[in-house]
């Protein structure tokens, strides 16, 4: 993920990155938390673009375990490094594992409660509601032309009609997605160009750095 545009921020400290992953995991519930999760992290934080939040959620999407898990260590990892991703992860699975022992241990008791299947099932149509509604945000950006449509509507129709696993399907239609979204030669120059750039800026920044320590220490024996 790049770190140029809206998400480009100051430095997080760890205790507000794991605050703020706590704070999503404790107030999300079930399949919804990808929209918590985009609304804190675009919107309210502004520690991410909305294309770099897609990245994420795609990275998170394609690699084994819970999305939001995986969303959180890529964004703890982007804003801290290691102990970022570890931050976050932290507070992103602390409030669901201790709510998913408490609740283990009375659900066999309440599980016939007809007032408790009433909640539940309110809790799940307002998580589908806001799948839906970051489906269809996310939708306007990502799918914007007709080949986008012959890569969403055989994997749909796979894992959703067919109920095929979606690694099978990601096997068999990765490459084909790859292809035809593969950059053209005038993309690949520019990214090139603005790595060497980046490269360049780095080695002269180190070798000011070596040459400044250089000098303290030749002062130093001087003295």
């Amino acid at each position: 993920m790049s770190g140029d545009g809206p998400g480009q921020v100051a430095k997080v400290s760890l205790g507000r990155l794991f605050r703020v992953f706590l704070y999503i995991g404790a107030t999300s519930f079930g399949g919804g938390v990808v929209a918590y999760l985009r609304e804190h992290l675009v919107h309210r934080q502004k520690w991410l673009s909305d294309d770099q939040f897609i990245s994420a959620l795609e990275i998170g999407e394609t690699v084994p375990g819970l999305i939001s898990t995986n969303v959180s260590v890529i964004v703890g990892s982007r804003l801290r490094g290691v102990r970022g991703a570890i931050a976050a992860m932290a507070g992103m699975t602390i409030p669901g594992a201790a709510a998913v022992a408490v609740l283990g241990l009375l659900y066999s008791h309440f599980r016939s409660n007809p007032e408790v299947k009433a909640l539940l099932a309110g809790v799940s149509a307002a998580a589908v509601g806001l799948i839906f509604a970051v489906t269809l945000q996310i939708g306007r950006r990502e799918i914007r032309q007709r080949i986008d449509l012959a890569i969403l509507l055989p994997i749909f129709v796979l894992v959703g009609i067919f109920h095929i696993s979606l690694l099978p399907a990601l096997v068999v239609f990765a490459p084909f997605a790859i292809w035809l979204n593969r950059p053209d030669e005038s993309e690949l120059s520019r990214y090139h160009a603005q790595r060497a750039d980046y490269h360049a800026q780095m080695a002269e920044h180190h070798a000011k750095r070596a040459a400044a320590t250089g000098s303290e220490a030749t002062g130093e024996a001087a003295s």
